[in-house]
């Protein structure tokens, strides 16, 4: 008799937080306990920030009680953030004054990620950033 091994998907962590500000913080640390296990440290220190701006944006800009945060392994060196939360608004890019303090997240995000955007889901909505190793953007 000859076995096969069943297909294995995708190394995957997700966890909820309820949306408080310590929320970001445990995500990213989360995040980069996964990414770690998995033997992609090179992705740690983007992910960390992408996370974070995207866990604190969904605390500060919604309504929502809890915010879901996972990573997906995708390739060799490359992965997938997802935060969603219940609010129905979908971000955009701020343009902000060079002295305000805040509104550069998704800026950030889009200069560190390989690609992100947003999408209405049921109940709320999914932000996900693309991550990879190899530098490109």
């Amino acid at each position: 008799m000859t076995m096969t091994a069943a297909p294995v998907g995708p190394q995957r962590y997700q966890e909820r937080y309820p949306a408080k500000l310590e929320a970001a913080p445990q995500a990213r640390r989360d995040i980069a306990l996964a990414l770690e296990t998995w033997g992609l440290p090179q992705l740690v220190d983007v992910a960390k920030q992408v996370v974070t701006e995207l866990v604190a944006n969904a605390v500060e800009h919604t309504d929502a009680h809890t915010v879901s945060a996972s990573i997906t392994r995708t390739g060799e060196e490359s992965a997938r953030i997802v935060v969603t939360d219940t609010s129905r608004v979908r971000p955009t890019l701020g343009t902000p004054s060079p002295e305000a303090e805040h509104g550069r997240g998704l800026l950030l995000v889009d200069a560190l990620a390989h690609d992100w955007g947003s999408e209405l889901v049921h109940g709320g909505k999914r932000l996900w950033a693309e991550l990879r190793a190899d530098g490109e953007q």
